[in-house]
Formats: structure tokens, sequence, C-alpha cells
């Protein structure tokens, strides 16, 4: 992909949200498009309402609890603040990467801790930085072939406390050992000790076919699309800046404040407003000295739960439930783990939009994951280049440049933060959310994932939808 040649993105301060700014109001029509969605099986699939713990760094204020806790969490007000009975909830899906050893089917071990009938069936889905999105697909796929009517899909990832193994060397002494019946057969186990059998396996956020970590694949990506480190730390100032103005004007109201034993946590704490100037001195973080991935413009490590309800429209009425959207469909996308691993939103945005039978202007509110600002402006130079759309999209021209005064207007995962498992019901809640308080009819949810892997979502505010 080196090479491509594509012209340059405008600046992005120009698109920072005036005081008193009124938001366009468009209505789309599109008739009979409610009835085209395959995925759906002829049912209008509807998004209630979505909750989620604050976002925090990790080795923070949650560092001494569990992810099942936080899990716990967005259960327990998920039900508080929708108010329907836990008996009602007949599945739940819950995402989850990095996944702590003693509750594996952490949905499951949740839902049990939240309170929910030990009669209501859960499992855990893992799709990388997709996990959630998959959990609210999934209970969309169970809902359309009627094996339930309604779902709670989330995600939880809680990187304060990862699973440490012994060495290879150092499992197989101790599993032999286990199994060793003569006090013979154990000193001779003990004969073949030695200290290097003591260095731990730390995890690490590597690609497994390639070895190399997100961040290098970052800083190609961004090399590859000749992005300038300027360009990078100009989008993270302004995710960082939408995000802070959402906190401040209380637009984050998918977040339930976490009640702990000593504290409460009432808002994310990765968000802050820096400078240019500031931004500028930081060293690379990963391809070290010319690389422009700095851990200012790249997302962070993150501590989180989420989780959203789902049901048919009829459900819906039939509870006297007011939805916020449609989840009308949805696709997956897989490309080349090395050289574009990062490039899943510009596979999987005309994609959906394609199968949705909507263009770029239909749509008014963009939720876009930013696991990089390189990787988010890569993916936008892909989308605005004819050669990506000939050589990769089997297309005739380019698909073209989203109106970025419509995207991610409340900051992303660069500022509200990003664990892993929890970003898909995130950015979903902030759809529905947006949709209704901007008035627009359609939202697109586009997310990169470890493996080469990406998904895109379209929304569509609900008649009756209210905040």
């Amino acid at each position: 992909m080196s090479g491509v040649i594509v012209k340059n993105l405008p600046r992005f301060n120009h698109l920072l949200p005036q005081a008193g700014l009124s938001w366009e109001s468009t209505r789309i029509l599109k008739k009979g498009y409610a009835t085209k969605i395959a995925e759906t099986g002829g049912k209008n699939i509807v998004f209630i309402d979505g909750v989620r713990t604050p976002f925090l760094q990790s080795f923070t204020d949650y560092k001494n609890i569990m992810a099942v806790d936080l899990a716990r969490h967005s259960l327990v007000n998920l039900q508080k603040k929708i108010g329907i009975p836990k008996e009602l909830i007949e599945y739940i899906v819950y995402g989850s990467v990095i996944q702590e050893v003693k509750t594996s089917n952490i949905a499951r071990e949740a839902a049990l801790a939240a309170g929910y009938s030990d009669r209501t069936p859960a499992h855990t889905v893992t799709m990388a930085c997709i996990s959630s999105n998959q959990a609210l697909t999934t209970g969309m796929g169970l809902i359309a072939c009627g094996a339930y009517d309604t779902i709670v899909a989330g995600g939880v990832e809680f990187m304060s406390d990862v699973p440490i193994r012994h060495s290879r060397n150092m499992r197989s002494l101790m599993l032999r050992a286990n199994k060793a019946k003569s006090p013979a057969q154990k000193l001779a186990l003990l004969a073949s000790f030695r200290p290097a059998h003591l260095i731990p396996e730390l995890p690490a956020v590597a690609e497994f076919s390639t070895n190399e970590v997100m961040g290098h694949s970052g800083d190609r990506l961004g090399a590859a699309f000749g992005i300038t480190r300027k360009e990078q730390d100009d989008y993270a100032l302004r995710s960082h800046t939408l995000a802070a103005q959402a906190q401040q004007q209380g637009y984050l109201s998918d977040l339930i404040p976490f009640v702990g034993q000593k504290s409460v946590v009432e808002k994310d704490n990765g968000i802050r407003v820096s400078t240019p100037e500031q931004l500028a001195k930081l060293k690379p973080a990963f391809v070290k000295p010319y690389g422009t991935v700095t851990a200012a413009n790249a997302s962070y490590l993150t501590d989180g739960a989420s989780a959203a309800l789902i049901m048919t429209e009829e459900k819906a009425r039939q509870l006297g439930l007011k939805p916020k959207a449609y989840l009308r469909t949805f696709t997956y996308v897989s490309q080349d783990p090395k050289d574009q691993l990062l490039l899943g939103p510009a596979y999987a945005i005309p994609k959906v939009l394609e199968k949705a039978k909507l263009n770029l202007n239909d749509i008014g509110v963009w939720e876009v994951h930013e696991a990089f600002a390189a990787q988010i402006l890569a993916n936008l130079k892909a989308l605005d280049s004819d050669f990506f759309a000939k050589q990769h999209l089997n297309r005739s021209e380019k698909v073209g440049v989203p109106d970025l005064a419509k995207w991610n207007k409340w900051g992303g995962s660069l500022s509200i933060g990003h664990p892993f498992a929890a970003t898909g019901v995130r950015l979903a809640t902030h759809t529905a959310n947006r949709m209704i308080r901007e008035d627009q009819q359609f939202g697109l949810i586009a997310a990169c994932a470890a493996g080469g892997q990406g998904v895109g979502m379209i929304m569509e505010r609900h008649p009756d939808a209210k905040l």
C-alpha cells in the first residue's frame, strides 16, 4: 500500500462545535427500507438503551476489583435505568478479550452476580476490539431466528489485572509433577528444574500471525498513507476537545457512576485537552526514533464495561418501552493482518452502506472506533482514494470522505477510552443518543479489530425515541 497518493484531508480544528450551533436537521425518506433488511428475519429489532461504567485508565480507581464487578455493575444499572424486570431478560451475551480465568464465561458469572435468574442463559464472545459489536449482532441473530425476543448484549475489559502464565517449561514440569506417583519420580522432575523456568509469560497485545504489536501497525499504516505527525496530533486534540465538551454539557448520559467500597467514580478519567505544542514534545511510542504514533495520539489501556437492551419492536410495544433506535443491518470484514490490520472501517463502510441501500450523505451520525489517530486518518484517506477503491474494494471509483462535522462529535476511543470488548456497545449507545439529540435518521458504526477484522453497522432513529 505504500505509494498510495490521495489528497490531503482538511485540518480538524474548524470542526469543533461552536457555542449555540444548531444541529442540522435532515429527514431522509427511504420508502419500505424497514422491510428490506434480510438479517432481521423480517422483524424490526430495536435498541432500547445502553449504559456503561466510567471508562478509566488501567491501574487507577478500578485496580483492586475484578472484571466481573464491572460487568455486574453494567447489568444492574441497565435494568434500573430502563425499569424492566430481570425475569423478562431471556438471554445475555457479553464480549471479553483478555479473560480472567476464574470467570471465563463472564456473561454468566456477571448475570448471576447481578441477581438475574439462574434460568437465564448467557455466553461470552470474543472478537478483539469488536467483541461487543459481536455480542449485539449475535443477539440480533437470536432474535431474528425466533429463539428469543429480549436480549442484553454487552462487553467488559479489565487491563489492570490480566492473567500471567508460568513459562511453558514450568507448566510442563508442574503438570508432570502432579502425575508423579513415587518420591523418586518427583525427585527426578525436581532435578530437571532450571531457574529460567521461573520467567513468566507476560500477555502482549500482539498479533499471533505476525508477532507485531498494533502500535507498529499504526505507524506503518500512517507512513503508507503519508500521514504526518501533526495531522495525527491535530486529530487526537480534536477527539479530546470534543469529549471534554460532551462531558461538560452532560451528553455522555450513558455513563452510570460506579459506586465502590471507598469511593464513587463519576466520569471517564482519560479525557485531557492538551495543546499542539505539548503534543509535539512527546516521543514516538513504538517505532523509535522516527515513528509518529505517540502515547497522546493512540488509545490507552482502559478498564470498563457496557450493556444494552435489544428486543423486537413488538415486544417493546407490549412492555410499554420507547426504543431509541432500530438495529438495521451489519457486516463483518477481514483482510491482511500485516499490511491492512487497521483498515476494517475502509472495507466495512462501503459494504454496509450498499447492503442498506444508503450513501454517505444519508448518514447523519458517524461513530467510528479510534484505535490510533493514524488509523482513523488512514481509513479516511483510503475511502477517498480511487486507487484503493479499484485495488482493494473492487469499485470503479472512490467511496468518498464522510462529513467530518458529523464524525465522532462526542470524542472517541482516543479520549473516552477503549476497554477492548466494551467499546462496541458504547459506539451503539452514542449513535442512538446522538441521532436523537442531533435530529438525524441514520447512524453508522465502524471499527477495526485485531486479526485484520472489522465491523460496520447501521442504526436508524426510532420515531418514539427520547433521551
